[in-house]
């Protein structure tokens, strides 16, 4: 099963995301991207201190979101309602496939995950903590629906 992540800026939340995932769950092909990226930026140094105290190196190369991305992906998360909005409008035949993270990891629940940047590092491990409750959350109905065999 492919996965992307989306987020604004490909730098903080996604990325986040994408490396728990990958983790936790190494048989997923695991990708994030942002709505407003610039190419080939690391992750946040934040980012990167966060992660490294949940034992998750983050090495990322943060990249725009795309048509082709959002063709290989068969589960598109985004962080927050707004992203959603974004990607359903630009791509509008990829709908059935696009939805926030909480929403999908929590069964309809409606709640964006927080934007760290610009934030000290306990900001990031709080986003960090927050993405990780609905990270689990996940593998646990992909494992449901039987999604874990791609």
């Amino acid at each position: 099963m492919n996965i992307l992540f989306v987020c604004t800026g490909n730098t903080c939340r996604s990325p986040m995301a994408a490396a728990m995932l990958k983790k936790k769950a190494p048989h997923l092909s695991v990708q994030s991207a942002g709505v407003f990226a610039s190419d080939n930026l690391p992750a946040s140094e934040q980012a990167i201190k966060a992660m490294d105290q949940k034992g998750i190196e983050l090495k990322h190369k943060s990249q725009m979101v795309t048509e082709s991305l959002v063709e290989w992906a068969d589960l598109v998360l985004t962080m927050t309602e707004q992203h959603k909005k974004q990607l359903n409008h630009l791509f509008p035949e990829h709908t059935t496939k696009i939805y926030s993270l909480v929403e999908y990891a929590a069964d309809g629940k409606q709640k964006d995950i927080n934007d760290p940047f610009g934030g000290d590092v306990s900001l990031y491990v709080e986003t960090a903590d927050e993405i990780e409750v609905y990270i689990d959350l996940l593998i646990e109905k992909l494992q449901n629906l039987g999604g874990q065999n791609g």
